[in-house]
């Protein structure tokens, strides 16, 4: 990684310079420097152990790093007024846990409280989120989704400018899932800065602005996915599908055998793939281009991309 320059704090909603942390012996973090841009909605991804916890633990002022400087929203997180900054900060942990006595309405009123947040902003969040219906009942009659979404209502308390989501769609279903992020499209739209971290890199990968990968304590990398696509340890294959007619398909894989080039070839009907270096992609187009009712580009998805960077070596914590 090339080297960041100073931390701009009026331009990052969050911004880590030279952040190292150890419990005990044993180091987690190792010279970790990047930025959160205000607005943004931003991806943080590693294998497990990798320091993804500790971020969130450190961003959310929980703990205090042995070396490194931190800044959210504008202020130090090492100075007395950072407990001010962080009444505008929203959290959503992987496991959102409470009293199962209380009702949702109950619950929400409780973060409401500790906040010092007016308990008439609860009942239109419960509504957001779609659980109206349900705010009077138990919460430990409450789904796995229900418990997330009534979580995600006490991260939003308050419009707080940052927001930060634990693996946040937990239990719900594919239509709970677009319903979540209709949301926090909603909160960035006004302006509120979100930090996701999540093992199901399929579902953030249209979905976020920015991606920071981690490996071993360390930031193996950071940037749009388009950036990382194109990085050192990227993949540097793809896929490209074309729609050609039976009848043509063996003149063209003829042609595309002929070329002085490394490719796997399907057919799967009418249609084939061909995998490719990214360097030959316009080789292998040109050969397509004449005969193909329809050309298609696969690039490499994110999955591929975090393995490509390190994400093969797992490890629990």
């Amino acid at each position: 990684m090339t080297s960041l320059p100073a931390s701009n704090t009026t331009e990052a909603a969050v911004s880590l310079r030279g952040i190292r942390h150890r419990y005990g012996a044993l180091t987690v973090l190792q010279d970790v420097s990047f930025d959160i841009a205000h607005g943004a909605m931003f991806g943080l991804i590693g294998h497990n152990g990798a320091g993804k916890s500790t971020l969130f633990k450190l961003m959310l002022g929980l703990i205090t790093p042995c070396a490194g400087t931190l800044h959210v929203l504008g202020q130090n997180a090492a100075e007395p007024a950072f407990r001010q900054t962080r009444r505008r900060v929203g959290y959503l942990p992987e496991s959102f846990l409470t009293y199962d006595n209380l009702s949702g309405q109950e619950v929400l009123h409780f973060f409401a409280d500790l906040k010092h947040i007016a308990r008439a902003a609860c009942a239109p969040l419960l509504d957001l989120v779609g659980l109206t219906h349900a705010a009077a009942r138990p919460v430990q009659g409450y789904s796995k989704g229900m418990r997330q979404r009534l979580g995600l209502a006490q991260a939003l308390l308050g419009e707080p400018d940052l927001i930060f989501l634990d693996e946040p769609t937990n239990g719900l279903d594919p239509q709970g899932i677009a319903d979540f992020y209709a949301i926090l499209r909603t909160a960035q739209d006004r302006g509120a800065t979100i930090v996701i971290t999540s093992h199901i890199l399929a579902e953030i990968e249209h979905r976020v602005d920015q991606l920071l990968i981690m490996q071993s304590g360390t930031v193996a990398a950071q940037g749009t996915l388009r950036q990382l696509r194109t990085g050192t340890h990227a993949p540097r294959m793809l896929t490209i599908t074309a729609t050609i007619a039976p009848a043509l398909q063996a003149g063209v894989r003829a042609a595309l055998a002929a070329l002085p080039l490394e490719l796997a070839l399907e057919v799967h009907g009418e249609q084939l793939h061909v995998r490719c270096a990214r360097a030959d992609k316009m080789a292998v187009l040109r050969q397509l281009a004449a005969c193909a009712d329809d050309i298609a580009i696969q690039e490499s998805t994110l999955e591929q991309v975090f393995l490509g960077y390190g994400g093969t070596h797992a490890r629990t914590h």
